[in-house]
């Protein structure tokens, strides 16, 4: 499965894509090739997301795609997600693992390649990096450095995710330093779905 860790990876948002709608949002992007999909709500229940998290397995395993969680490791097992996302303010790795015992963990790591070859070490799938840009999603997270896409590329033998204020006009720059997979909230969810991710494959050459 870590084969597929590669491509567009989109992850939804409490405000873009709603539980009344991510359904049919999602289905939108994997139609239109989105290759990763990450359902984050940080403020619902498990019990009331488990239904909306099964559907949105079974439509990325009906297109081929991975489906990850955030940061919930009790609802990633319970319906056998392919993948859990993790950051600082989370779980811990050696956690998650306890609870998510089979599928994929992806783990941020901001700018630290330190922190990267800690997650690399512990059993991480593949790590993620940013923001590269000002991310409207995540007003407070800091920019870092392009260079470090080729750092971890260089140090690491796990996939690399870049993500944060990546759209459209910028992902060119991005896909340069080649990072197996690029993460896009805003410019995915915001407007015309399918037209957004043409136009931001198109930036990644893909």
């Amino acid at each position: 499965m870590s084969h597929k860790l590669q491509g567009l990876y989109a992850i939804t948002d409490e405000v873009l894509t709603p539980d009344t709608t991510v359904i049919t949002q999602v289905q939108t992007a994997l139609e239109a090739g989105a290759d990763i999909v990450q359902y984050r709500n940080k403020s619902a229940e498990d019990s009331r997301i488990e239904t909306i998290c099964r559907q949105l397995q079974n439509l990325c395993s009906a297109h081929n795609a991975l489906f990850i969680i955030d940061d919930r490791p009790l609802l990633a097992q319970k319906i056998d997600a392919d993948g859990l996302h993790i950051g600082k303010n989370d779980v811990s790795l050696i956690e998650a693992r306890k609870i998510f015992t089979q599928g994929l963990i992806g783990v941020s790591c901001y700018g630290s390649i330190r922190k990267a070859k800690e997650a690399q070490e512990e059993g991480a799938s593949y790590v993620a990096f940013g923001s590269f840009f000002p991310s409207p999603t995540k007003p407070k997270s800091g920019v870092i450095s392009m260079s470090i896409l080729q750092k971890a590329k260089e140090s690491l033998s796990i996939p690399v995710c870049a993500i944060g204020g990546i759209n459209r006009n910028n992902i060119h720059e991005i896909a340069s330093h080649k990072p197996d997979m690029i993460s896009v909230v805003n410019d995915i969810f915001k407007g015309d779905i399918k037209r957004n991710i043409t136009r931001l494959k198109q930036g990644m050459n893909l």
